[in-house]
This record gives structure tokens, C-alpha cells and sequence, in this order.
């Protein structure tokens, strides 16, 4: 140590604090806004966000600080949230295995007790009182795709960018211990001149060559082939070799329920949503008749298959994943898919395809078959959903809640380029409240708030009683949002699987309409809107200043409470006969 400045710090070349460092590379990567809460073990760190360009977004709990990340996460390719240790971090826990779940990525900063306290073991406020300080990084590291503890100066910065990067590439979430008297300490900032490489890592050549070949070998060679779009098709950043391939073969192509969005849905190839049984029957024979199903990062889970109710051979598919591709019964790990379908792509013979129309889908906004006219009628679901395609534009970005909403807009068809963020594999009833904070802020921070995207939520009102108070976040940050509330009294899909007329189904009845006024809002940031007829939906729906206007628009809409898409009643139905199963 010489003059208080040890060798280490003294012959760094541009040394710059830590806190410093992490949130550069934050705003390197991506991030301009960061959700959390303060907490004494993180305070001094969050006084550095403004210098590295972020905004502080400050949200109501932990966990829905978790779900707005995500939401982020999902619009901007990456988000971020600052907890404080024990007590804010395990709030936050559910939210972070959801992100896990689902495989977005989501940088989790925990400000923790200094590295003094851990050494010496005190008996600290928020802990568990047995001088255990990294039990709750433990607890973390199952729903993390990289732990970094930051304790070591002449590690730290390493340790940051290789969680980043890791976060990136693996699209999952990682978890970063700050302690408190790292916050100040020297790093090199020279680093900062080179940004982290988040280019994907290449395939061995050879092997990918051999999957490329078995691939085109069984594409040429099929009658009927069609592709089937998923979840992790987004998360790991392939649609743009997905629609090159579609651009290119004109091949049917359909997504399942958690891939809702991944396709351009006016394009002439798309097909619809395919989830086994519960799927349109066009849909259903043309995927299940086809002699190779070409599966795009798929994640068959009960309810973005509808209970388990494929109906594919293994001999007839292709799966490509993230880390392997799987073609018939071989797999092949390490060969990731977006080099495969590059080459895919480069090197098809159009001459050996073969290509079928896809089913024909219901033209925008058609009554559903065996439906009355009626508009003094009740708002039923299987009319709405197919209903609100014509309310929908192109760019907007469309939030359904676990629950009647996720299952409900697999009938609706989006304009181009809509986005939509569910939760289908997680499904933690209120994270779309969170989400749709977190959207709206990320097109925001991608465009500017005139130019933002619309943000529209699906929430059904026994889940927003969950996460009710992020409406207030969206207030106080002017975000553009709609909400329909779906008041049906109570939890549907509960119901449906369990209980239908139990009291531990229902909910208390809120004024929902008056929430926006008892989270700050006024009449030049918020109006609330009842609808309970069909003519009333028309009304709104057509209504100019309901459509265009800025800020939050809040609409309590009535449907009945036994009332629920076909598609949420035969998964529900497969739900309780396996959790009815005794062997």
C-alpha cells in the first residue's frame, strides 16, 4: 500500500470504479433502463446509474421488479434488476425462474454485505442468522446460468464480463454479488474500449456439415413437409434465418402457442397455431398428416401442447435447438441451429420441394361459426379473440396473461410484425402486469415516447390482483399502455381444471376502473373505460381517442364467469386427469 492506493490500483491504466464498470457494460449491451428496489446494501451503488446513461425505474415489490425485467428483456434482447441481499433477492426469486424457465435473459444484481461482514460472520439484519452469507447465491445458482461473487478487485472485471456474456449467448439469467465495499474499489477501465463479444460461437464445420446434409437429405425427399416455430426460436435470435427459409421455400409454416409472434402471420405461408388436440383442424391434420415436421426451438410443455396431446412421430421430425439438433432418432450435440439453418437456407435444391398451400385461415375479424349477431349480446370469449385482430396494428406489442387471455389469442391473427410476450411454460399468474411494465419501457427506450409502440395487455382480473400495484409504474414513467381486464370473477383456468364453484376459485370484487386514479393517475394520463355488451366493445374499439391517444387506457370488460376458449378447456381437462393419476 502506498499513500492508501495499493500496487494493484496504482498501475492500472484507467482505473474507474466498479460500479461504474458494471453499469458501462450494461448500457454496452443494451440496457437503458434497470428495475429494482433500493436497499441499504445497494444504495451507494445505484448513484452510479445515472453517469453509465441508465434510468433508474424503482418498482412496487421485488417480484414485480422480476417480471418487468423480463418483459424488458423480451423487447429489448436484455434486462436488469438491482435487489438488496436476503430479503429483496428472494422476492425476486420467482420472477428470475421464470426468466430461467422461459429462457430469457435477465442480469440480476444483488447488493450484498460488505466482504468484511461475510469474513467475520456478523449477525446482520437480513440474513438468517447464522453467518451464511452465500446461502442465498446457493439458492440462486439453480435458476442462473452463471453466479459471479465480487469479491476480488483484480478479478472483478473479468467476472463481469464473462456473466454478461453468458447471459447473452445462453439466454437465461445470471446472478451477480455486489458487496458493499467493492462498490468504490479500482478496475481497469481500459476494458471498456473493447465492448464484450456476443457473437454466437461457431459450429465445428465438419459436424455441421453432416447436419446440414442429413437435413436437405430428408427435406428433398418429403411429400408434405412443413415447419413448426417455437419459443426458443425467439429467444435465441433465429428468426431471421427462419423467415429467409420461409422467404425461400414458401414451405407451411406454423407456430405453437408460446411461439405466438414469431412468424409474420399475414404471410402467405402461415398456417396458424399448432398445439396437438386443441388446435384448429386444418391445423391439426396438415401438421399431423406431414411426412417431416421441420421443429424450430421447440419446448413441448403440457400447456404449449395442450396437455401432451402431439401427435408426431420422432421419425418424422427434425428438432432444432439452441446447443444440438436432434434428426429422426439421432442427435447431434454441440451443433447449434442457427449455423445449420444458414446453411439450410444457402444450400436447398427448390427444384425437390415440394410444397402445399397452408390450411386457410379465417379472414381478419370473421364471426365465429354457430355464433348469434346479437351486439346487446354478453362478451364471449371465442367472439372477442376473434374479434380484436381488427383492433390490433402492426408494431404493437400484445401481453396475455396465464390464463383465459394466453389461450384465448391463439384465434386472433396479428398484423405484421406484432410481438407477443407470454408465459405458457412458467405460468405464474400476474407476471404479464409486471411484463407489460417492462415492454412498454423497453419500446420506449428503443424509440422514444412518440414514436414507442403500443402495449397491449390481456390480464384476467384474479391475476391482476396479484401485481395491481405496477400500474402505478406505468403511470409514473407515461408509458403507453392499454389494459383490458377480463372480469370473469375469479380464477378460470383453477376452474376448469379443479373446483369449478369452489370458494378457492373466486376473488374479492374490485372497482377495477378506479385503480388508475388510486395509483396517481389523473384525466391527462389515464382513462378508464367499462364494457359489458358486445355493441360497447364495437364502440370502443372504434373509438379515435381510445385508439391514438398517449398514456395508460384501462377498460374493465365483462365476460361470463363459466365461459373459457376451447383450447383452455381441453388442456385444463388433461391437466386434472394427470394430477388425478395415482401410477
Amino acid at each position: 500500500m502506498t499513500n492508501g492506493v495499493d500496487i494493484r490500483t496504482k498501475n492500472l491504466k484507467k482505473p474507474v470504479d466498479v460500479a461504474e464498470y458494471l453499469f458501462t457494460r450494461l448500457h454496452q449491451i443494451g440496457i437503458r433502463s434497470v428495475h429494482g428496489l433500493p436497499g441499504d446494501f445497494n444504495l451507494v451503488a445505484l448513484d452510479y446509474l445515472p453517469k453509465a446513461g441508465l434510468k433508474w425505474v424503482g418498482n412496487c415489490n421485488e417480484l414485480n421488479a422480476a417480471y418487468a425485467a423480463d418483459g424488458y428483456a423480451r423487447v429489448k434482447g436484455i434486462g436488469a434488476i438491482i435487489t438488496t441481499f436476503g430479503v429483496g433477492e428472494l422476492s425476486a426469486v420467482n420472477g428470475i425462474a421464470g426468466a430461467y424457465s422461459e429462457h430469457v435473459p435477465v442480469v440480476h444484481i444483488v447488493g450484498c454485505p460488505s466482504t468484511i461482514s461475510q469474513r467475520s460472520g456478523l449477525l446482520l439484519h437480513h440474513t438468517l442468522g447464522n453467518g451464511d452469507f452465500n446461502v442465498f447465491a446457493d439458492m440462486s445458482a439453480s435458476i442462473s446460468c452463471a453466479v459471479a461473487k465480487l469479491n476480488d478487485p483484480a478479478e472483478i472485471a473479468a467476472q463481469i464480463d464473462h456473466a454478461l456474456r453468458e447471459c447473452w449467448l445462453r439466454s437465461r439469467p445470471v446472478y451477480i454479488m455486489f458487496p458493499t465495499d467493492m462498490v468504490e474499489k479500482k478496475v481497469e477501465g481500459e476494458r471498456l474500449e473493447s465492448p464484450i463479444d456476443l457473437s454466437e460461437p461457431s459450429n465445428d464445420a465438419d459436424r455441421e456439415d453432416y447436419v446440414v446434409d442429413v437435413v436437405l437429405k430428408y427435406l428433398h425427399a418429403a411429400q408434405r413437409p412443413v415447419l413448426l416455430v417455437d419459443a426458443c426460436a425467439i429467444r435465441h435470435r433465429v428468426l431471421e434465418e427462419v423467415h429467409d427459409l420461409i422467404d425461400k421455400t414458401q414451405l407451411p409454416v406454423f407456430v405453437t402457442p408460446m411461439g405466438k409472434g414469431a412468424i409474420n402471420e399475414t404471410h402467405p405461408s402461415y398456417g396458424g397455431v399448432y398445439a396437438g388436440s386443441a388446435s384448429a383442424p386444418g391445423v391439426k391434420d396438415m401438421v399431423e398428416t406431414s411426412d417431416l415436421v421441420i421443429s424450430i426451438g421447440a419446448l413441448k410443455s403440457d400447456f404449449n401442447t395442450a396437455g401432451f396431446s402431439y401427435r408426431l412421430s420422432q421419425l418424422t421430425s427434425i428438432d432444432l435447438h439452441s446447443d444440438h439438433c436432434i434428426v429422426r432418432y439421432s442427435e447431434y450435440p454441440g451443433v447449434r441451429m442457427k449455423g445449420v439453418l444458414r446453411k439450410v437456407v444457402e444450400r436447398l435444391d427448390m427444384s425437390q420441394i415440394k410444397v402445399l398451400p397452408p390450411p386457410r385461415f379465417p379472414e381478419m375479424g370473421t364471426t365465429p361459426i354457430g355464433d348469434t349477431p346479437s351486439s346487446e349480446a354478453v362478451i364471449k370469449q371465442n367472439w372477442f379473440w376473434a374479434r380484436i385482430d381488427q383492433f390490433l396494428r402492426e408494431h404493437d406489442i400484445v401481453v396475455t396473461e396465464t390464463g383465459t387471455a394466453n389461450f384465448g389469442i391463439w384465434a386472433t391473427r396479428f398484423p405484421a410484425n406484432v410481438m407477443s410476450l407470454n408465459q405458457t411454460l412458467w405460468g405464474s399468474i400476474g407476471w404479464a402486469v409486471g411484463a407489460c411494465q417492462g415492454a412498454a419501457l423497453a419500446t420506449q427506450d428503443m424509440a422514444g415516447p412518440e414514436k414507442a409502440r403500443r402495449t397491449i395487455l390481456f390480464e384476467g382480473d384474479g391475476s391482476l390482483q396479484l401485481t395491481a400495484q405496477e400500474v402505478s409504474t406505468m403511470i409514473r414513467h407515461k408509458l403507453d399502455v392499454i389494459v383490458f381486464v377480463i372480469c370473469n370473477d375469479g380464477y378460470t383456468i383453477e376452474r376448469f381444471i379443479h373446483g369449478m364453484d369452489e370458494a378457492y376459485n373466486d376473488i374479492a370484487t374490485w372497482q377495477y376502473k378506479d385503480l388508475p386514479a388510486v395509483f396517481g393517475g389523473n384525466e391527462d394520463t389515464v382513462k378508464s373505460y367499462v364494457v359489458k355488451t358486445r355493441a360497447e366493445v364495437e364502440k370502443l374499439l372504434a373509438d379515435k381517442d381510445f385508439n391514438d391517444r398517449k398514456g395508460l387506457r384501462f377498460v374493465e370488460l365483462y365476460m361470463p364467469r363459466e365461459d373459457a376458449p376451447k383450447s383452455l378447456m381441453l388442456t385444463a381437462e388433461a391437466s386434472a386427469k394427470r394430477n388425478a393419476m395415482t401410477e
